[in-house]
């Protein structure tokens, strides 16, 4: 149905710290209005509710899917109880849903949303912010239209960024919980090269290892057990392939991502800085700005583009702007007005890559991701 100027209202199904950054850049949009809130954390409630002075608080899940002015959900719960929260409101009172990555943590949960989603009758966005960062955005324009590069053949994708940040409990130190680093984190990723190549990986092979980050630490369920970098080699249909770089304590870096894509005609690479909040400007003066680089194989050399954000929207979250456009995008879908970019399937497709991933840096393994249970059809 078509609701153009009306304004939406959403429940949020858990607040922490991604909650948060959704509620800041939603309160940008006019349109769109957090009504009520679950947060079972106390002082994560409060901050939340602080951020939404319009907003109430419920006391569960249930009361919130049941919540008769709420018009589409948004869930920032911790990764563990996506899956089983979208099921519920499937079978409870189907709504129009936001759902941050990953969408699940095992293969099982998959196929139980795989199924889900073929009967599910209102729209569910995947939430991966990276692809609306202005700069990257601009990088898929252009791989898309084949101006820079003709047909991508080799990919790469290198993020050195900060460790894992503070959550509820340290939930996120936890491969049972978050499934894994290439998982939680790089599912971002790899709907990036699912995006960019236009084509689903046919194998992959991955080393990594946790060789510094939370080694020291240990909690009632022991020693955290997740991936603090790692190398992810993925092959393409048509002899093409990707490479990811991921380094969680490389948090001095100037960026904190870096794509290039290479064809015939050229590449083009993409420079993203980290989060405003944590550049050291007391030292450093102005933290940088986002970079397009066009280098033409002929006539050769380098053409530099700087793609800057609005700094309020770099003030409203960590993912330099693209949490804010987002949502500009999932309320055209819940107002009637657009379709989902990224669907459910996209999200549980990431997800499989992840967990292929994971698989392959523990045992050494090549994965295939054309049949079995890493199928990714």
């Amino acid at each position: 149905m078509n609701q153009t100027g009306k304004t939406m209202h959403y429940g949020m199904l858990g607040c922490g710290m991604m909650g948060q950054e959704h509620l800041r850049n939603m309160a940008l949009l006019p349109q769109a209005k957090a009504v009520a809130i679950y947060e079972p954390d106390a002082s994560m409630l409060a901050a939340a509710l602080a951020l939404a002075p319009g907003a109430r608080a419920v006391g569960s899940m249930a009361a919130l899917i049941d919540a008769g002015d709420v018009d589409a959900l948004v869930i920032t719960s911790p990764n563990f109880c996506h899956a089983d929260q979208l099921l519920a409101i499937a079978a409870r009172r189907p709504l129009p849903i936001l759902v941050e990555k990953p969408a699940c943590t095992d293969l099982a949960s998959v196929a139980r949303l795989r199924e889900m989603a073929l009967q599910y009758s209102q729209p569910i966005w995947t939430a991966m912010e990276y692809r609306y960062m202005p700069p990257i955005a601009e990088l898929i324009k252009q791989v898309h239209a084949q101006s820079a590069t003709g047909s991508a053949v080799m990919l790469s994708i290198r993020e050195h960024r900060y460790p894992f940040l503070e959550k509820v409990g340290d939930w996120n130190r936890f491969n049972k919980n978050t499934g894994g680093t290439l998982v939680e984190k790089c599912c971002h990723f790899f709907d990036l090269m699912r995006l960019l190549m236009q084509a689903d990986p046919i194998r992959l092979f991955a080393s990594g290892g946790q060789n510094h980050n939370h080694v020291h630490e240990s909690y009632p369920d022991g020693i955290p057990d997740i991936l603090d970098n790692a190398m992810v080699v993925l092959d393409f249909p048509g002899g093409r392939r990707a490479l990811l770089e991921l380094c969680m304590f490389a948090q001095g870096s100037r960026y904190q991502e870096e794509i290039c894509v290479v064809g015939p005609l050229g590449k083009i690479e993409c420079k993203v800085p980290g989060p405003t909040r944590f550049w050291p400007a007391d030292t450093l003066g102005e933290p940088p700005v986002a970079q397009l680089i066009v280098s033409p194989r002929n006539p050769a050399g380098p053409h530099t583009l700087d793609i800057p954000v609005d700094p309020h929207l770099l003030a409203a979250g960590d993912h330099n702007g693209s949490t804010f456009y987002q949502h500009q995008k999932f309320l055209s879908v819940v107002q009637g007005l657009a379709a989902v970019e990224v669907s459910l399937s996209d999200g549980l497709s990431a997800v499989v890559i992840g967990l292929a991933a994971e698989h392959s840096a523990k045992t050494g393994e090549v994965v295939d991701l054309t049949q079995g249970p890493w199928a990714l059809l």
